[in-house]
């Protein structure tokens, strides 16, 4: 006797009838600290803690996986700013190494600091609007 087993449910972006989601405007909304969805409620509730939902329209942002990657884009953007100018000014004046350590290193830590939420942000708005993970309510994955 053979048994049969069911028809496996196979998942596409067509099989799911859900709203349109832009990723550019829910990536600036996220840029912004808002909420990806409604861009009014927060969407940090500490530096780098992304809240349990927001405040606004209650959109669920515990499914969110940013993980390291708004560092390493932190570290990029940094880089391509910082760099540039590190080579104009090593090639054109040559000062010494202490001034130039004296002016890099702070630099770059407060560019640093002040780009990583806002890149986070932009990440979760991403996911949300391309509906990764957890985000997309009609994927039949549990």
């Amino acid at each position: 006797m053979e048994s049969v087993s069911p028809a496996t449910k196979v998942w596409t972006r067509d099989s799911a009838s859900a709203e349109k989601r832009d990723v550019w405007t829910a990536m600036k909304r996220g840029f912004r600290g808002r909420c990806p969805r409604c861009g009014e409620g927060k969407l940090f509730r500490a530096f780098l803690k992304v809240d349990n939902n927001c405040s606004a329209c209650g959109l669920d942002f515990t499914p969110h996986r940013a993980d390291d990657l708004p560092a390493y884009l932190v570290i990029v953007i940094v880089g391509h700013l910082l760099v540039p100018v590190i080579l104009w000014v090593e090639t054109s004046y040559s000062p010494p190494v202490w001034l130039q350590l004296s002016i890099y290193l702070p630099f770059t830590f407060i560019a640093s600091l002040l780009l990583l939420q806002p890149v986070k942000g932009a990440v979760v708005g991403m996911q949300w609007a391309l509906r990764m993970h957890g985000f997309d309510e009609h994927n039949p994955e549990p």
